[in-house]
């Protein structure tokens, strides 16, 4: 073994040099660093997106001598991951969602969050922002059946939130798709719908049941005595929503190819803010598009072969998105919503996701700016996350500017 006592903890041998623009090598059990952001990325170089925040030093355009001196540029940009010596968390890399168990990544709980701004939307007219392509929908929405749904305590914020976690059976696949449910004001209908033969402890157990659980409960209707009986307040505003596709590279092995998991951990901040009236995650098990993991390791090969995302999905004979949103809107319309607003960059999702009779209609669409553009910690930074960006702008219609950073 080796000896501990004559070990020299004052310099490591890990920790990077400070002028040292190199991805330190980190011992087996911390995970990597990012990219450094002072280091080119793709066609969506950081530097020219001319951010003004504290952690990138001072606003490129506001010196002069930035302009004669690259080498100052570069310097005046460099991360605070870079310049200080803190490791990451044991768990996860410092780019990770914040979900990730543990709390080295965790979305601080401060007064000053980031509330991105949303934009009237009317997919019935031509202008009403939703774009200009009409996506293919099924003639009838698909029959959806929440099996079961379960309070799950988070760390999202580190503010002990909560959330219910909806389980969802459909007629179009064998999938388990699921509702994630902030706030209490929103119930499935299915899943309050009273089964035949089925008992009282069923119903708790399969989570039909108002109020909370507590020791010694044995009736799912509300009750009273114990706190249950109090009646939510009526939601006002229409609820905040997120229609998000599974993406196991992005939410769960750290992967910087995309910007999945991080959009998913927004959401989830987003809708459990104090006064943000809760909202609905729809998650989706539709991998990599539509095309599942195993043919999306392949386009990840072609990728680095010279492709982009769209490019490689047509090589394997793929369409460049085989996603549907008819099982999103059965699910939001068995949650009771109708008006919505909409976290999304993309416009088909918009029109896709009412429905073919506008069972659900979108009324705003919120913008999802990437943190690193915003200048915030935790965002991703490497060359396949700027090129990712940059083809679901120019090829697949995003509504969202390169230069975009509030």
């Amino acid at each position: 073994m080796p000896n501990l006592e004559n070990a020299a903890p004052s310099n490591p041998a890990w920790y990077p040099p400070e002028d040292d623009d190199v991805v330190p090598q980190l011992p087996p059990f911390y995970s990597p660093r990012p990219i450094p952001v002072s280091r080119a990325i793709s066609e969506l170089d950081l530097n020219s997106l001319h951010i003004t925040h504290p952690a990138f030093g001072q606003d490129p355009r506001s010196s002069n001598s930035h302009a004669d001196h690259d080498s100052d540029h570069e310097s005046s940009l460099q991360s605070p991951l870079e310049s200080d010596h803190e490791l990451p968390g044991l768990v996860s890399p410092q780019f990770t969602p914040p979900s990730t168990p543990g709390n080295g990544t965790q979305t601080p709980s401060h007064p000053h969050q980031h509330i991105p701004r949303s934009v009237p939307v009317d997919s019935s007219i031509p202008s009403g922002g939703c774009g200009t392509k009409k996506p293919q929908l099924l003639p009838q929405l698909p029959d959806v059946n929440c099996v079961v749904r379960a309070r799950i305590p988070t760390t999202i914020g580190g503010s002990g939130t909560e959330m219910f976690l909806h389980l969802y059976q459909n007629s179009e696949d064998n999938k388990e798709h699921l509702a994630i449910v902030f706030g209490n004001t929103i119930r499935s209908k299915s899943l309050d719908r009273v089964r035949e033969g089925e008992t009282e402890m069923d119903r708790l157990i399969r989570g039909a049941y108002t109020g909370r659980l507590y020791p010694g409960r044995t009736s799912s209707k509300a009750d009273s005595a114990n706190g249950n009986g109090a009646r939510a307040a009526e939601r006002n505003d229409p609820p905040l929503v997120r229609i998000h596709s599974e993406c196991y590279t992005g939410e769960t092995v750290w992967s910087a190819r995309c910007d999945c998991g991080e959009q998913l951990d927004e959401a989830a901040r987003l809708m459990s803010l104090p006064g943000s009236g809760g909202g609905v995650i729809i998650y989706l098990r539709q991998e990599g598009r539509g095309i599942g993991l195993g043919e999306k390791l392949k386009a990840y090969n072609l990728q680095d072969l010279g492709n982009d995302t769209v490019e490689a999905n047509l090589l394997l004979r793929h369409p460049a998105d085989a996603r549907s949103y008819g099982l999103a809107t059965a699910m939001l319309a068995d949650l009771g919503l109708q008006d919505i607003r909409l976290l999304t960059n993309n416009p088909d999702k918009v029109r896709a996701v009412e429905g073919p009779n506008r069972e659900i209609v979108v009324k705003e669409r919120v913008a999802m700016i990437p943190l690193a553009w915003r200048g915030a910690k935790g965002g991703i930074r490497s060359q396949e996350v700027g090129g990712y960006l940059k083809t679901k702008i120019e090829k697949m219609g995003h509504m969202l500017q390169m230069n975009e950073g509030s």
